[in-house]
């Protein structure tokens, strides 16, 4: 049986218009070094701002943000600490994309401790009760000269998901050159920004993310039946049986 959007017909041109997205860029290199992944970075967010998308790119290692796990490390001994203001960018976005390199067949460390401070933020609760990223949709972006593609994606999915974010199909992409050491991304002849298996990658990833943001834009969100903090912390199930409990 052959299955069709419910309200869009395949050639129809949705609306995007009002979304606003936030790529996080996790290289190790400071501005204005060159960053191959915000050579990936900006073919999605071309398609974005081609749509009336409201794009920012933030290059985390600019930033000083502390190591911990609570959403403000100057409270807890650091005399300084960027995250409450990236917070609040990440809370302003419909769409967050964690992008960044492989080192040692793994994510960067600055892209762990980028999760680490969402994940200190994970606790807070939104209007209806929720955990804070509910309503949000999440992706990434993968590149490097080395193998782990998959493993990297798997991990900042995961993580994502695990916060609370929404995750559509195919929400990630990436490029790696020819194994060892070679060219990267936006290295000459690489063939990184021509090539058709991540340039298809990157625009299936990027409009899905944007149907399910404007899925629960219109929503209103994720349903908030059974998944309130509050609710719960309250005694409140919505399965239980007890009288007590409602």
């Amino acid at each position: 049986m052959e299955h069709t959007h419910p309200t869009a017909s395949p050639g129809s041109e949705p609306d995007f218009g009002g979304l606003r997205a936030l790529f996080v860029n996790a290289t190790l290199k400071k501005s204005p070094d060159v960053s191959n992944t915000s050579g990936l970075i900006e073919r999605s967010a071309g398609l974005m701002r081609g749509h009336g998308v409201a794009v920012e790119t933030v290059r985390a290692v600019d930033h000083d943000i502390a190591t911990g796990v609570w959403p403000d490390m100057t409270e807890h001994g650091w005399e300084r600490d960027a995250w409450p203001e990236l917070y609040r960018r990440v809370q302003d976005a419909h769409i967050l994309v964690l992008c960044g390199p492989i080192w040692l067949g793994d994510n960067s460390s600055v892209m762990k401790r980028v999760i680490e401070r969402l994940y200190a933020c994970s606790s807070l609760l939104n209007d209806a009760g929720q955990y804070a990223y509910y309503g949000r949709v999440g992706g990434c972006l993968i590149t490097g000269n080395e193998d782990g593609v998959k493993h990297c994606a798997m991990n900042v999915l995961y993580s994502l998901q695990h916060l609370g974010f929404t995750i559509p199909p195919q929400a990630d992409a990436g490029w790696i050159g020819e194994a060892g050491p070679g060219p990267s991304y936006l290295d000459p002849g690489s063939g990184g920004p021509t090539n058709d298996f991540t340039n298809r990658n990157t625009a299936f990833m990027t409009y899905n993310l944007l149907h399910v943001a404007a899925l629960l834009r219109a929503a209103g969100g994720i349903p908030a039946y059974g998944n309130r903090r509050t609710e719960w912390d309250a005694g409140c199930s919505p399965d239980s049986g007890n009288p007590e409990h409602r």
